[in-house]
């Protein structure tokens, strides 16, 4: 799973049923990596059948704040996003590490009694859409978008520049609203909006819309308060924070 673009596309045999892993605050959009620590049985069972099979993992967004974490079934956002495991390490105690790559948007049409402990779906995919009405203009849209981006992150960070250089190159509006929509800290209902849109040209619309909103700046906030320890270096830590469950 070295290639990108394979690792982004669903099993061939993929049935629309999804594992989900509810977490509070969190919403995944597809390109984003996120790390993830499990340790709760029932998602380690979760882990074991996903490593097993098709290793997919659909993020999904608690809608009721962390305290609905400790009931059964506590609501989750209907737009989710099914993530693929790049990489798992073992740790003591059953205790795992993983990275998790978003791969596709998905909206849940039920949820499955299966009779495991962990929480399933079957979802709808919504893979990105480009109307052809709008490819005269998504040089532009793009060009707007990046330059939105650029009035709220820190101008003098490395990273951020280096990200800004990678989005103005070659990648295409569709991963560069998905990147955007993830790394930037907007309220969870504002991302599960951006979630939910396939068409990209509306997303990034949407998208540009909120950056030029002022809810979001980051200007004046340092790598390592939004981080955490950064570490003697400055720079942001790598792997990031991981989420637990």
């Amino acid at each position: 799973m070295n290639d990108l673009d394979d690792v982004m596309q669903l099993p061939d045999d993929f049935d629309g049923r999804v594992r989900l892993f509810p977490l509070p605050d969190l919403v995944l959009f597809p390109h984003a990596m996120q790390p993830l620590h499990i340790f709760e049985p029932r998602y380690c069972e979760m882990l074991t059948e996903s490593l097993s099979s098709d290793r997919l993992i659909a993020m999904a967004t608690l809608t009721g704040g962390i305290s609905a974490v400790k009931a059964d079934s506590p609501p989750i956002a209907t737009t989710v996003c099914i993530g693929r495991i790049l990489s798992h390490a073992e740790l003591e105690n059953d205790r795992h590490n993983l990275l998790l790559v978003g791969t596709k948007r998905a909206t849940i049409i039920r949820e499955l009694d299966t009779g495991r402990s962990f929480r399933t779906a079957e979802v709808e995919v919504h893979p990105d859409i480009y109307p052809p009405a709008g490819a005269e203009s998504r040089r532009e849209v793009k060009k707007k978008l990046l330059e939105a981006f650029a009035t709220v992150i820190p101008p003098s960070q490395q990273a951020t520049q280096s990200l800004t250089e990678l989005m103005a190159g070659q990648m295409g509006l569709g991963p560069i609203t998905d990147i955007i929509s993830y790394t930037l800290p907007f309220e969870v209902q504002a991302k599960l909006r951006l979630l939910n849109i396939a068409n990209v040209d509306e997303r990034a619309i949407e998208l540009i819309e909120l950056l030029r909103s002022g809810t979001v700046q980051l200007s004046s906030v340092s790598i390592e308060e939004q981080s955490g320890d950064a570490g003697s270096g400055g720079n942001p830590p790598f792997p990031p924070p991981f989420s637990l469950n």
